[in-house]
């Protein structure tokens, strides 16, 4: 009776065991409906500004080459209207221009969404087998950390803004030379219609001084490489484009209009942004001026390097890149939080088993604020 007893036993935890093993895949499955994925789109007419909110970049390539395509569509058809209104017939975004066959939508012959959330098709744990070993690479040790993660993310950023900044040359390539000239570039109608203080730039965004800096080898032309950094200068390793936000932000904050920072123009603006990059949950309210004050007085005297009292824009360098903040700065916020919600065992690090067991950390639904919250019990900010 013993030796029958053990033999049951043994069945029941191969049988326990099996279920188990397979629970990823059914979890996956249970929730898919409940976590439907939608397709978001970054597309803008205007530059992002250096203190607005940073939208995080799709985690599969896949799903960004989607995006993408739906984004170059949307941004042609605003192209259009903007630029060449006569062309444009009355009615719906499906118009176009006379005698002008424009591109065919990917919903034309896909219905992304639908694509997306048909696991026979886009299966997420099949995805997430197939790009783990394109993320462990740094070293090899069957496990994703911070670093490897963070690194994919600034490659997909990398390629993400990359794109945009091709479209955005073939726009001002007038005669089609690979190369923008400073009177080949116009800046566009909003920049011209909003005076001097738009977003929070002055003109001095679209000035001759701008185009310079990002010019790196003094041709007067910019090519790929320098017109993304005239577009994206917080990304640039151009020192001239550094020094140059150095001296806009002196020009946004001097109020006092003496070419330089005092320490009641850097304490109101600029320590909060340095702040709250040293800080990421910083919230201001928590915090009095009164209780930052030496704080920031400590800083401002080690960037004052001649001890005028006053901030050049050359001693606004160090700090630049926490006030203009780069694409790795945000892809390793991105890489925190995916490991904060993924990683089970709290090593600081993911398995495979870890992601396939939490596969909308990285694939995440996005929701219309119209939608009934009742069909939807699931959101999260990044991809």
């Amino acid at each position: 009776m013993g030796r029958a007893s053990i033999f049951v036993y043994i069945g029941v935890a191969l049988v326990l065991l099996f279920f188990l093993s397979r629970s990823p895949q059914n979890k996956h499955s249970s929730t898919h409906r409940h976590r439907r994925l939608r397709l978001r789109s970054n597309f803008t007419l205007t530059p992002p500004h250096h203190h607005a909110h940073h939208d995080p970049v799709a985690f599969d390539p896949l799903v960004a080459e989607i995006e993408r395509r739906r984004e170059d569509k949307q941004w042609e058809m605003e192209h259009l209207r903007h630029n060449h209104p006569e062309l444009v017939h009355e009615g719906g975004d499906d118009d176009s221009a006379p005698g002008h066959e424009s591109p065919p939508e990917w919903e034309d012959f896909m219905n992304a969404e639908d694509y997306l959330n048909d696991e026979d098709k886009f299966n997420v744990t099949n995805r997430l087998l197939v790009l783990f070993p394109k993320i462990d690479v740094d070293p090899i040790d069957g496990f994703v950390s911070e670093h490897e993660l963070t690194q994919w993310n600034v490659q997909q950023s990398n390629r993400e803004v990359l794109h945009r900044s091709q479209r955005e040359m073939d726009l001002h390539d007038k005669n089609h030379d690979g190369f923008v000239s400073f009177s080949e570039y116009n800046p566009p109608s909003w920049v011209h219609n909003s005076g001097n203080s738009s977003f929070g730039y002055d003109m001095g965004w679209w000035r001759e001084e701008h185009f310079n800096a990002s010019d790196a080898d003094g041709d007067g032309l910019l090519n790929l490489t320098e017109f993304n950094d005239f577009l994206h200068p917080a990304d640039s390793n151009n020192p001239k484009l550094h020094q140059w936000l150095c001296q806009e932000e002196i020009r946004e904050r001097d109020t006092d209009r003496d070419g330089k920072i005092n320490f009641k123009e850097f304490f109101h603006g600029l320590f909060d942004l340095v702040r709250n990059y040293d800080e990421e949950n910083h919230t201001g309210s928590h915090h009095s001026d009164n209780s930052m004050d030496s704080p920031a007085r400590m800083l401002f005297a080690q960037l004052d390097k001649d001890g005028d009292g006053l901030l050049s824009d050359v001693e606004l360098l160090p700090i630049i890149g926490k006030i203009h903040p780069s694409e790795h700065y945000y892809a390793r916020q991105q890489a925190d939080y995916i490991i904060s919600q993924a990683d089970t065992d709290k090593d600081g690090r993911l398995s495979l088993n870890e992601m396939i067991e939490h596969p909308y950390v990285f694939y995440s639904a996005i929701f219309n604020d119209e939608e009934d919250e009742e069909d939807y019990d699931y959101h999260d900010e990044f991809r």
